[in-house]
């Protein structure tokens, strides 16, 4: 026999094969192709403009790369299809999906909410916190705060621990919690409480509606969030004075919301990426906003004008104080309590632990830029 036909016979078997392959590809082909992407709804409580809608949309390109393209979200500002304190209702009735938004914007059915991100601070920051959603038993008390005490249909996972929010943005520097004194003040959530206690007058306002409200003399002062945020809606064209540091909001996470039903309609293994999703863009939101929310308090300052100042330790004792005021009276509701007793044993050991072992970075930054800060 030949090397030719041994050759031939070859190359018609390996032909064979090849076309016994692409066969059985085009039978399993139509099955695949017929798989049309799932489309979740999303709406924010942010507007277009916002970073955090930019933090929800890194979500929505991570949610579709790891399901490979068969889960997709439509992501959409606040307004679009409710107000943006409206999400957590609007995801109960199935009117949207999902919401991109924070528990404080919904404690006004319960109270307990804001400890999910906006409560008392007892040494913990945002990120130690989510741990204790994961590690601490938050994430029970959460589901049981949303479907057992409020009998909502809907589930939630949390992200980004954000930096604490500034104290704000004032007419005039505070140098005494005295200045604080019947202040017409925006704020949300148990630090409306806080600050109440503290003596100002307290409006809740979302993000959209703060500048032309202290356009319109109808508050005197607010916070929001971040450098980038409140740049972004002209804090500093309606005041000039920017107060870093505060206890009132000093640990808050996102919120990721989602029908239930719609939820548990899915794939086990899609929503296993809605989930696990969250915890990939936690890392991706927190270096977006080291990164951005640098550049943008530097602008403020160099750009604008702004007097950028840290709020004095004084004052954040009386906001220390304040928080002992109200909670007794919080404390009586039985939920409430035991969210708090349990956010106390947590800080207490895991706090212990990481100012322990935390070198003084301040330390540090002063040896290599030794004229940058004063305090």
């Amino acid at each position: 026999m030949s090397d030719k036909t041994l050759s031939r016979r070859k190359f018609l078997g390996t032909a064979t094969t090849a076309a016994g392959a692409a066969a059985a590809g085009s039978l399993a082909a139509p099955a695949v192709l017929a798989q049309s992407p799932i489309t979740l709804k999303m709406q924010s409580s942010w507007p277009s403009s916002d970073i955090f809608q930019d933090m929800a949309a890194q979500y929505v390109e991570r949610v579709e790369v790891m399901s490979g393209g068969r889960l997709k979200i439509d992501l959409l500002p606040a307004g679009a299809v409710v107000g943006a304190f409206q999400v957590q209702d609007a995801c109960h009735d199935g009117v949207i999906d999902a919401a991109h938004t924070v528990p404080v914007y919904w404690y006004g059915k319960n109270k307990a909410a804001s400890l999910f991100g906006t409560g008392p601070v007892f040494g913990a920051d945002a990120n130690q916190m989510i741990a204790w959603m994961y590690h601490g038993g938050g994430d029970e008390f959460y589901r049981e705060l949303v479907q057992d005490v409020l009998g909502l249909n809907v589930v939630g996972f949390f992200a980004f621990g954000m930096p604490a929010q500034p104290l704000g943005w004032f007419k005039e520097p505070i140098e005494s919690a005295d200045q604080i004194q019947g202040l017409k003040y925006r704020t949300v959530g148990l630090a409306a409480d806080l600050f109440q206690a503290m003596g100002a007058s307290v409006a809740q306002l979302p993000g959209g509606e703060i500048v032309p409200a202290m356009e319109r003399g109808v508050i005197d002062a607010f916070e929001f969030n971040n450098p980038t945020s409140d740049m972004r809606f002209g804090s500093q064209d309606v005041a000039k004075n920017y107060m870093l540091s505060s206890y009132h909001q000093a640990s808050e996470s996102f919120e990721f919301i989602f029908n239930r039903d719609r939820f548990e309609s899915l794939d086990p293994d899609l929503q296993a990426i809605l989930k696990h999703g969250v915890e990939a863009v936690h890392l991706a939101n927190f270096a977006l906003a080291m990164d951005q929310y640098s550049k943008d308090l530097d602008a403020l300052q160099a750009e604008h004008g702004v007097n950028v100042r840290r709020t004095p330790d004084d004052v954040l004792q009386v906001q220390l104080d304040a928080w002992d005021q109200i909670l007794p009276d919080l404390m009586e509701d039985e939920f409430f309590a035991k969210v708090v007793e349990s956010q106390k044993q947590w800080c207490e050991r895991v706090v212990f632990y990481t100012l322990m072992n935390s070198p003084d970075y301040k330390l540090a930054y002063q040896h290599y830029f030794p004229d940058k800060i004063n305090f």
